[in-house]
């Protein structure tokens, strides 16, 4: 596919502001593209009112019905005052226009920070909110979006990046073996856990989709929203050596636990979680890489370089799996 053939290349400026007037807004030319790249999303100013967030979905991801459930537990959390950023309804398309080829949903604009998770007095008001969300979650089923697995994101992605030649030939052997030990480990580990609660989560709950404001968090971006288990909106607001971790894990579950019971059981699946992320991580650079501005923006990716370091950091979690589990006292 060619820069031209992707279906983001028809995505110029004009298309964007049209695009925006056909769904009944007047923008005043004042257009900025922000940090996105499995979608498109711009900022554009209006001529009497507030900018707003435009969001393009990228062709072919998303169903439909996987895009309205998205939207429809973001507002059902927005109407019980939890601080989400869900998408503007109208009375003529709802919260998913359609213009082309493109599905687009519309946000008011949220100024914010990324928290300061160094406080740990801010990891205890984020515990609180996820407790809420995960809450709420509990109430409700999605019908269409993905269920949390090891092989979402782990067999599925290691499988893909193998039969697609990605990994250079003199470290394909390494991946290959260190790979599957790695999720017959994981595997196992969640064998041993037992079944785990799933319900509606976040999905993607990192720093850069949580805007600090007013002492608050409020949480954007419900994109890759699932069916999943708790700890996987909660393991990677955890970081630094393992006191550290410890530490801040104390304070997270402290404030979970004021909305929702902090499911300790998953404690030993923190570094599993965090293999797949990796994995999964990989394989969606390798998935995008026909798309324009992944090589512009990732230039570093499908290096033998990137390899050699992506199977070490591989290693290192092998290792991880190894060490006892966070606990709380």
């Amino acid at each position: 596919m060619t820069d031209s053939t992707h279906p983001y290349a028809a995505l110029d400026p004009d298309t964007v502001l049209n695009a925006i007037e056909q769904m009944g807004f007047m923008p005043d030319a004042r257009f900025f593209a922000l940090n996105s790249y499995e979608n498109r999303v711009y900022q554009i100013g209006l001529e009497d009112a507030p900018p707003i967030i435009a969001k393009f979905y990228r062709p072919g991801r998303w169903s439909r019905a996987q895009i309205l459930e998205e939207h429809a537990f973001s507002q059902e959390l927005a109407d019980l005052e939890i601080p989400v950023v869900a998408p503007l309804i109208s009375p003529v398309y709802g919260s998913l226009a359609e213009f082309d080829q493109f599905q687009v949903a519309i946000f008011p604009q949220l100024i914010g920070r990324a928290p300061d998770l160094d406080n740990l007095d801010n990891l205890l008001v984020m515990g609180r909110f996820i407790g809420r969300i995960h809450a709420v979650g509990m109430l409700g089923k999605f019908h269409n979006r993905p269920v949390y697995s090891s092989a979402l994101f782990g067999h599925t992605p290691r499988q893909f990046l193998l039969e697609n030649d990605f990994i250079p030939a003199e470290l394909r052997s390494a991946y290959e073996t260190l790979t599957a030990d790695l999720l017959q480990r994981i595997d196992d580990l969640m064998a041993s856990v037992g079944p785990l609660q799933m319900f509606r989560i976040h999905g993607d709950c990192h720093l850069g989709n949580v805007l600090w404001r007013d002492e608050t968090p409020n949480f954007v971006d419900f994109d890759d929203t699932l069916t999943g288990p708790a700890m996987q909106d909660l393991w990677m607001l955890l970081s630094g050596e393992r006191d550290q971790r410890q530490g801040q894990l104390l304070d997270l579950a402290e404030g979970y636990n004021e909305f929702c019971d902090f499911k300790a059981k998953e404690l030993p699946l923190i570094e599993a979680f965090r293999t797949l992320r990796i994995m999964h991580y990989s394989a969606w650079l390798a998935r995008r890489w026909e798309d324009p501005a992944f090589p512009m923006n990732f230039p570093w990716f499908n290096t033998p370089r990137y390899w050699s370091e992506h199977i070490l950091e591989l290693r290192e979690q092998m290792s991880a799996l190894d060490e006892p589990p966070l606990v709380l006292f």
